[in-house]
């Protein structure tokens, strides 16, 4: 008998999905669980194609980094 896959959070499907790599019922219901892509950030290029490194996208990618990981440290504090 399969586990109810809406009822587990999505640390236990990602859990059960690594385990059972066959169970495509399990992998669909994770992936549908994704993030769409209209709330995806895209950040610009670090470098030119010749390899230039662009100052401002690195200061954009470092402060961005800088947020994530604030965010997960408070949500650490939270728990």
């Amino acid at each position: 008998m399969k586990p109810n896959f809406a009822q587990m959070s999505t640390k236990e499907l990602r859990a059960y999905v690594l385990a059972h790599r066959e169970d495509l019922e399990a992998l669909d219901m994770l992936v549908s669980r994704r993030t769409p892509d209209s709330e995806t950030i895209i950040y610009p290029s670090m470098f030119t194609e010749d390899g230039t490194p662009i100052e401002e996208n690195i200061r954009i990618a470092e402060e961005a980094i800088r947020q994530r990981i604030e965010q997960a440290n408070e949500r650490k504090q939270d728990s």
